[in-house]
């Protein structure tokens, strides 16, 4: 199930940068772009502009950029789970992972994360996914933000909470490694009762063994 990405865009001024939040981008506008020298969380800067720009060539994939004219300052990725992933387990065309999330420390604490979120779920097409969230604790920057694991975990949650994702509870090994790692999870309106089911029986592997 592929749908047509469709377009949308906002504007957002923060720490006097003028943001256009934008996408799904495509791979080829993502390619001509610059990636800011503070998105290191995942990789190094031009490493990680790589990934994302084969991200965008995927026919599910979709990369909202969060931009002051060619300089990409914030960014979101949706795909399919990973193959080494459990999630990847219940084959399904309508799960999507939010796979991640960063903001350069330029134009943080400003609501570029819950604005590209907003982009990104604008589009009706969401309504056909299940969209998932892990939270692990290692990908967080505690040390550039000064928090410590809960303080980071609760704006998490509340980033992912204004897009309509919610906690939900899971026996996977690596989230249940730590407490600080959670689940996030949104259910589209028109996803199937079967896909849900499918969903359910990865999110809770082991159910029937306690």
């Amino acid at each position: 199930m592929i749908h047509t990405k469709r377009y949308a865009h906002s504007e957002l001024t923060v720490n006097g940068h003028h943001l256009i939040i934008e996408g799904p981008i495509t791979p080829e506008a993502l390619s001509s772009m610059r990636f800011d020298e503070g998105l290191t969380a995942f990789r190094v800067p031009q490493e990680q502009h790589r990934a994302l720009v084969e991200i965008a060539g995927l026919p599910e994939g979709r990369i909202i950029v969060a931009r002051e004219d060619n300089l990409v300052l914030a960014y979101v990725t949706f795909l399919h789970p990973d193959p080494m992933e459990r999630w990847s387990e219940a084959k399904l065309e309508d799960l999507l992972e939010l796979g991640a999330i960063e903001v350069s420390p330029k134009v943080r604490s400003g609501g570029v994360g819950k604005e590209m979120l907003q982009v990104a779920f604008s589009d009706d097409a969401m309504e056909d996914y299940i969209v998932i969230s892990t939270e692990y604790y290692w990908h967080w920057d505690l040390r550039g933000t000064g928090l410590d694991v809960w303080q980071y975990r609760k704006v998490m949650e509340k980033v992912m909470g204004s897009a309509g994702l919610v906690w939900m509870a899971t026996d996977d090994p690596e989230i249940c490694s730590h407490p600080a790692n959670c689940l996030m999870v949104r259910i589209g309106k028109r996803v199937p009762s079967e896909s849900i089911a499918k969903f359910d029986a990865v999110r809770f592997r082991n159910r029937f063994l306690y």
